[in-house]
């Protein structure tokens, strides 16, 4: 691998950190923390690598949460509205409270830091997966 990458391969900026939970992901996830949850900035921070196919179940946050797409494609989803692709580059807003998934696409891994802010209203809550007749609803 070249230090770009090549189209397929990601860069990673952070270390690959710690496998998701299963029950929380269908394919291989892993998070690595960067910004611990405090009382004086009240906001999470960290960044999750997405194998290719590997996405998270539905899930809420009460603060909302920001991704910023570090490297790769993947597919977000807030529920109710279509699948948007993410590049590298991307922002994207998943409101408080709003139901949404998000992960790589089938072909290519995704990096992505997470910030979940006013962790005082509560961090996450995991739903069920998300089908393969919804992951690829985009193809």
């Amino acid at each position: 691998m070249n230090s770009c990458g090549s189209q397929n391969e990601e860069v990673p900026i952070f270390p690959k950190g710690e496998k998701g939970a299963e029950k929380f992901f269908t394919g291989n996830a892993y998070n690595y923390g960067l910004v611990p949850m405090d009382s004086t900035y009240t906001t999470l921070v960290g960044n999750v690598y997405f194998e290719p196919g590997a996405r998270s179940n539905w899930h809420t946050h009460p603060g909302g949460q920001i991704l910023i797409i570090t490297d790769g494609v993947g597919y977000h989803q807030i529920e109710g509205q279509s699948i948007q692709v993410m590049k590298k580059g991307d922002v994207v807003k998943c409101p408080p409270n709003k139901r949404h998934w998000h992960g790589a696409s089938p072909n290519q891994g995704l990096q992505q830091m997470y910030i979940v802010p006013n962790t005082e209203k509560g961090i996450v809550n995991w739903m069920e997966a998300v089908s393969d007749e919804q992951y690829h609803m985009n193809q």
